[in-house]
């Protein structure tokens, strides 16, 4: 048993140092000494591993190969006697393939890999070659499956690009679309935008307009406060003046009556005394008179300015006029320029004044009425230097006090039931006179009086 071994180590010996190889194994071919090794590893006795493979005799072929795979590799390689001993079972094994390794023509159907791997364990004349060969074939082998692969992933690869050429190209038609129709939107609320900003702006407009007409209003409305302000305040002042006024009449009316009532009574004494003493010395009757005959009415057959009124004659006749002065003490109060501007208005003032006044002389002399002709004094810008006719009283309103407020004074100032007539168109007059008591009559009336007794 010592001699075989001992024989075979110096030939292997030889056998490696004449072939060797001067790259490592293809890794297909080792993977494959790797599996002949660990099956024939199970064939061996403990004492016939090496000592660094022996706690591997117990491993299954596939464990043993998966853990012990680089120790048996380096065994293989460094220890002839173990490589021996596994060629030997290889031999037992695979006879075909040993003896055609050690004729020198390995079967041309063998597999390159198997052929290369029982080569390098049986390391018969020219293993070199047939591992190298071998190597070689694997190489070519995977690069074949290599390029087979890299052919079929860029296979893959051209129908994924074709599939994502053609997704892109769906893709980029939908966001076309969707591009499209986003424009087509972006340009419908541009418009509305416009719309809306010219909306926007057309508000702004009336707005501006309707603040600048509130605020023409408003200073409108304010100027008419002030001026309504201003009024009130004049009326206010002139109210006061015509209280203030008042008040003095009344006053001095109070003082002329008390004056009056002296004097009345002085009178009435003396009257008294008289009649007492004229009764003693001419021894009268007693009186015939009745107090009721002392009551101021009308006596049948005599009128009054309310009865001439309600005759049948009209507002513009003369005679309506004639009658009116005809009255017992009839006073006629003139409303001078209503009458001389109703009359004849392009004459000037003065001219107006003295054709009136020579009209109301003639008719005071024919009727023997009291004529009282009023001006307003508010027209002069100076003092009137006028000589009045005979039977006229001419009168001119105060400053601050008009004509007609004059013209109603004096119907005022009239006595109950004396005939007042009252010349005038202006109608707050003729209704201020009528409430005194006063007959109003139109200015036309007096004109047509005064041009027949003119003519």
């Amino acid at each position: 048993m010592e001699q075989p071994t001992s024989g075979a180590e110096p030939a292997d010996a030889a056998d490696g140092g004449a072939e060797a190889l001067d790259r490592p194994l293809p890794e297909g071919v080792r993977r494959r000494v790797v599996a002949l090794v660990a099956e024939a590893f199970g064939g061996l006795t403990v004492a016939e591993l090496p000592a660094q493979l022996r706690q591997y005799a117990r491993f299954t072929p596939t464990r043993r190969a998966k853990f012990a795979g680089n120790a048996m590799a380096a065994a293989l390689e460094s220890d002839p006697l173990f490589r021996r001993r596994i060629g030997e079972r290889l031999s037992h094994s695979q006879p075909e393939l040993a003896g055609a390794l050690e004729a020198g023509a390995p079967p041309a159907a063998a597999d390159p890999v198997d052929v290369a791997a029982a080569a390098y364990v049986l390391r018969p004349v020219g293993w070199v070659k047939l591992v190298e060969a071998a190597g070689e074939e694997v190489q070519r082998a995977d690069a074949e499956r290599v390029d087979e692969e890299t052919r079929r992933e860029l296979a893959q690869l051209r129908e994924e690009l074709e599939r994502a050429r053609a997704h892109t190209r769906t893709e980029t038609e939908r966001l076309r679309a969707e591009l499209d129709a986003a424009r087509k939107e972006s340009e419908s609320l541009h418009r509305k935008l416009r719309s809306a900003l010219s909306e926007v702006k057309r508000g702004e407009a009336a707005l501006r307009r309707s603040a600048a007409d509130a605020d023409a209003q408003r200073a409108e409305a304010a100027a008419q406060l002030s001026a309504a302000e201003s009024e009130s305040r004049r009326l206010k002042h002139r109210l006061g003046e015509a209280e203030a006024a008042l008040e003095a009449s009344r006053r001095a009316a109070r003082e002329g009556r008390s004056v009056e009532d002296m004097r009345l009574r002085l009178l009435l004494d003396t009257v008294l005394d008289a009649a007492s003493g004229l009764r003693r010395e001419l021894a009268l009757p007693p009186v015939t008179t009745r107090p009721a005959d002392s009551v101021d009415a009308v006596e049948p057959g005599r009128m009054s300015p309310k009865d001439i009124a309600a005759r049948a004659l009209s507002e513009t006749d003369p005679a309506l006029l004639d009658q009116l002065l005809a009255l017992p003490q009839a006073h006629l109060i003139v409303d001078g320029y209503n009458v001389t501007k109703t009359g004849y208005p392009q004459m000037p003032l003065e001219k107006q004044r003295l054709r009136l006044l020579g009209g109301l002389s003639m008719l005071a002399a024919q009727s023997g009425a009291e004529v009282t002709c009023v001006f307003d004094g508010a027209e002069l810008a100076a003092p009137v230097l006028l000589a009045p006719p005979r039977g006229v009283r001419v009168l001119f309103s105060k400053a601050g006090v008009t004509a007609d407020e004059l013209i109603r004074q004096l119907a005022r100032a009239e006595p109950p039931g004396r005939p007042v007539v009252v010349v005038s168109t202006d109608r707050e007059v003729a209704d201020g006179v009528a409430k005194a008591g006063a007959r109003p009559v139109a200015s036309v009336l007096l004109l047509k009086r005064l041009s027949r007794v003119q003519g």
